[in-house]
């Protein structure tokens, strides 16, 4: 296979992103969000956030076919450079301040092809090692321009990316079935605490608007809630148990997971399969940890529920919170929760009976879930095993 080496340099020319003050954002026009860049390979379909937007910024800050996109500054080196390519073209739409984005001035590219090879491990080494660390990460343009990556011909690049495509596809479909059984539980949810169509609710004496028996509290008196360690870049390392980040929620453990031995890191930051996380900066999300025995990052809660609180329960009420949630964030671009709005979301909380018949019912649901996610876990690293033979020649097509 015939290979060339460009600069990226030769290949795009690179332009920083929207930055506005946040009552902008929640309405208008198409917005790609750092957090969308930095947990696709690939901008998805439908972008699901919005921002209000003046046809000059839309002009300035388009997003086309071929793209890629590229978190600039980060709190830490690794969520550093993550990067999403548009494989459409997204009328009206901008993206955010705190990416950059490469805008192809050749056609000597398929975007599918560099959409995997930016995200390989031996290719991010390259950049981060010219990321700068001040109080944050950052990405300087000169040294961005001058990474080199291997180009065979546009024919080759379409094989190399079909062949991942297909694995890709097959990640998506198991994706679209955990999400229809999480909406399956989180429809459940709804019916039973918000709209209080409970099994047996017709016999119930409703007080207040609370069924007897039942009370109305915030979220923050569901369970405790631990902030993760604050790990430092010196003390990643390739051997150890993983430090579970926002990437290691999305994705799951990898193999450029930084890992620590954990002799110097208190106990109570340990992770164990089945633990509930809560991603409260950046992206929020809510999760059942289904991967191997971990350390917490900052930026994230382990939450234990309290006595008397259903683990399935304090999920789903969590998760049914985050649109609330969205709305107390803080900062127009990488939001984060402050600890004291907990406080301000509140749930309703069943009786015992009740309680022990939803965790029943949605712990199927869970299985299913977890089932489905450790196929995609295989997939992924079937995938990730394949892609550098792919990209070095090792593998002819």
């Amino acid at each position: 296979m015939s290979w060339e080496r460009y600069r990226l340099g030769d290949l795009y020319e690179v332009h920083n992103g929207l930055s506005k003050g946040s009552k902008f954002f929640g309405s208008g026009y198409g917005f790609l969000s750092f957090s969308t860049v930095f947990n696709n390979y690939f901008i998805p379909d439908e972008l699901p956030d919005l921002v209000q937007s003046t046809e000059k910024e839309q002009e300035s800050y388009s997003i086309k076919r071929g793209d890629i996109f590229l978190t600039r500054t980060s709190e830490t080196a690794d969520e550093l450079g993550m990067s999403c390519v548009a494989l459409k073209d997204y009328p009206h739409a901008t993206y955010n301040g705190f990416t950059k984005r490469l805008r192809p001035i050749t056609d000597k590219v398929v975007p599918e092809y560099i959409g995997y090879y930016m995200r390989m491990p031996s290719f991010r080494n390259e950049f981060m090692a010219f990321s700068t660390m001040t109080t944050r990460a950052s990405l300087r343009n000169e040294d961005l321009l001058g990474l080199k990556v291997n180009l065979p011909n546009l024919d080759k690049q379409s094989s190399i990316a079909n062949i991942l495509r297909e694995y890709d596809y097959l990640i998506e479909n198991n994706q679209k079935q955990i999400k229809l059984l999480e909406e399956a539980a989180q429809r459940l949810y709804k019916e039973w605490f918000v709209d209080m169509h409970f099994p047996g609710y017709k016999n119930v004496k409703i007080i207040n608007g609370i069924p007897v028996g039942w009370y109305n509290t915030s979220v923050d008196e569901l369970g405790t809630y631990l902030n993760g360690f604050a790990f430092k870049p010196s003390d990643w390392h390739s051997r150890g148990k993983p430090i579970i980040k926002i990437k290691e929620m999305k994705n799951g453990i990898s193999k450029d997971t930084p890992r620590n031995s954990g002799e110097r890191i208190p106990s109570k930051y340990i992770i164990d399969t089945g633990e509930l996380l809560f991603s409260w900066s950046a992206t929020l999300m809510v999760m059942i940890w289904n991967d191997e025995q971990g350390l917490l990052n900052q930026h994230l809660f382990k939450v234990t529920p309290n006595v008397g609180i259903g683990k399935m329960f304090l999920l789903y009420s969590l998760k049914n919170a985050l649109a609330e949630f969205s709305n107390l964030t803080t900062g127009a671009t990488m939001k984060h929760i402050q600890r004291n709005k907990l406080n301000q979301v509140f749930v309703n909380v069943p009786n015992e009976k009740i309680m022990n018949n939803f965790e029943q019912i949605a712990d199927k649901y869970q299985n299913q879930i977890l089932i489905h996610s450790k196929i995609n876990k295989e997939l992924s690293e079937a995938r990730d095993r394949l892609l550098p033979k792919l990209m070095s020649g090792e593998i002819e097509i």
